[in-house]
């Protein structure tokens, strides 16, 4: 083969090499790939003022931590979400795509340039203090709470006056903390006027629920209604138009905190944010529940299984599903048996984590006719080799404090607005009046 034919081949192979190659795809920048990411999946509680520990609002906030988000992601630890995939479709599944979860490990490992500013998005606005939309009423405690820096406290207790002298439908509602370090957890309740909860308790004042006298206390003929809850990672209730939340005229709110302190003194003033519906809803949305409070968890048993259940008192459409279990709790399930003998598993959480209370909001609500089951199963792990367990040599009854246990499956349902709280709530009591 003569020198330049050689010479052209040589130069023909080499420039298909080069072709051939795969082009390196640039290390993703914060302003065009990152920020969208976050903005999207994160900040919602990664911003000022919010549970997170940290803001991720700005690259500068940003960049520190950088190698604990590359860690956090490949680990699937967050955004936190611990649905079983082979059951259920959830409109609120805050899971990363994969090219996500790529671009964020790559960033980390390119050593998290900014990139462009010129290309970042406009901030992901929010109002200040709340997720929900602005309040169109806030209530608030009627001064701050002082939380020390150790110790157990009881449950707070505050009853609000709403002084709504009418009917009000509240399409929107959030529990939020002033300082999201010290509280475990709010309930707010809407005690009904004619209700015997805390019925001789003063009103806009801290109080701790009073010792029981060892009788039955008296049955409520006008049942009180969760109206909204608070703890990490728990979202605020944000209904569709044409379905809202009721708190009948007169009523007041009954707000249940839980302080936990955490080595440092600090004070809270937790508001609770109401956005109002703009019309008259064709639906009334409720959280249900169906709990156990009987069982007794044996010391050391690593998988002790608790059930619980509610039959639908009316048609109702099923929205979404809430587990809830403290420190032992492990695994979660919700089944739904139709009238007709029907079955089907909604949810499956296979490893609970006690320190992130989400909801399961449906993709698709589901039409639930009147009669249908829905079965709950809540496992415990009260072993040596649950890290989280305060002694596995305890047996373990309900309690209110997060070493004691609750096994409660809550739901949230809407249904024809015309039908009352007595009889979703108190169906046998409401039946017998008629």
């Amino acid at each position: 083969m003569h020198t330049a034919t050689r010479l052209a081949l040589a130069m023909s192979l080499g420039i298909g090499f080069a072709i051939a190659q795969p082009k390196l795809s640039p290390t993703p920048t914060f302003s065009k790939n990152i920020a969208p990411v976050l903005q999207q999946h994160c900040q919602a509680c990664h911003r000022p003022g919010q549970a997170a520990p940290f803001s991720l609002s700005t690259y500068e906030q940003a960049r520190p931590w950088a190698k604990a988000m590359k860690e956090a992601v490949l680990q699937r630890r967050m955004p936190p979400w611990f649905a079983d995939p082979r059951y259920g479709k959830f409109a609120n599944n805050p899971s990363l795509p994969q090219t996500d979860i790529d671009a964020l490990v790559a960033w980390a490992d390119g050593g998290a340039p900014l990139g462009n500013r010129s290309e970042l998005p406009p901030p992901r606005t929010f109002v200040d203090g709340w997720s929900i939309g602005k309040p169109d009423i806030v209530f608030q405690l009627p001064k701050p709470f002082h939380v020390p820096a150790t110790g157990i406290l009881e449950y707070q207790y505050v009853i609000i006056p709403t002084g709504f002298t009418e009917d009000t439908w509240v399409e929107q509602v959030q529990a939020a903390p002033t300082d999201y370090s010290v509280v475990h957890h709010i309930v707010a309740y809407v005690r009904i006027p004619g209700s015997n909860y805390f019925k001789n308790m003063p009103k806009n004042e801290f109080f701790e629920a009073p010792p029981s006298k060892g009788d039955a206390a008296p049955k409520d003929d006008v049942p009180n209604d969760w109206l909204t809850g608070y703890a990490p990672g728990q979202p605020p209730d944000v209904f569709k138009p044409g379905q809202a939340k009721l708190i009948p005229a007169g009523s007041d709110i009954v707000l249940e905190i839980h302080y936990m302190p955490e080595g440092k003194a600090a004070s809270d003033q937790t508001r609770l944010g109401l956005v109002l519906a703009k019309d008259q809803p064709q639906q009334r949305t409720m959280t249900l529940s169906a709990g156990n409070m009987s069982f007794k968890i044996p010391p050391g048993d690593p998988n002790f299984r608790v059930d619980a259940s509610m039959t639908m008192p009316e048609d109702v459409t099923l929205l979404g599903l809430h587990p809830h279990m403290h420190m032992r709790g492990k695994s979660a399930e919700y089944r739904i048996v139709f009238p007709d003998g029907r079955r089907e598993t909604l949810l499956s959480v296979p490893r609970y984590n006690w320190r992130w209370q989400l909801w399961y909001d449906l993709a698709e609500p589901m039409r639930l006719p009147k009669g249908t089951k829905l079965e709950c199963t809540e496992h415990f792990d009260n072993s040596k080799n649950n890290p989280e367990n305060p002694d596995p040599a305890k047996t373990v009854i309900w309690g209110q404090q997060s070493f004691d246990e609750m096994m409660v499956c809550m739901f949230n349902v809407a249904f024809d607005a015309r039908i009352t709280t007595k009889q979703m709530l108190a169906p046998e009591r409401s039946k017998s009046a008629e």
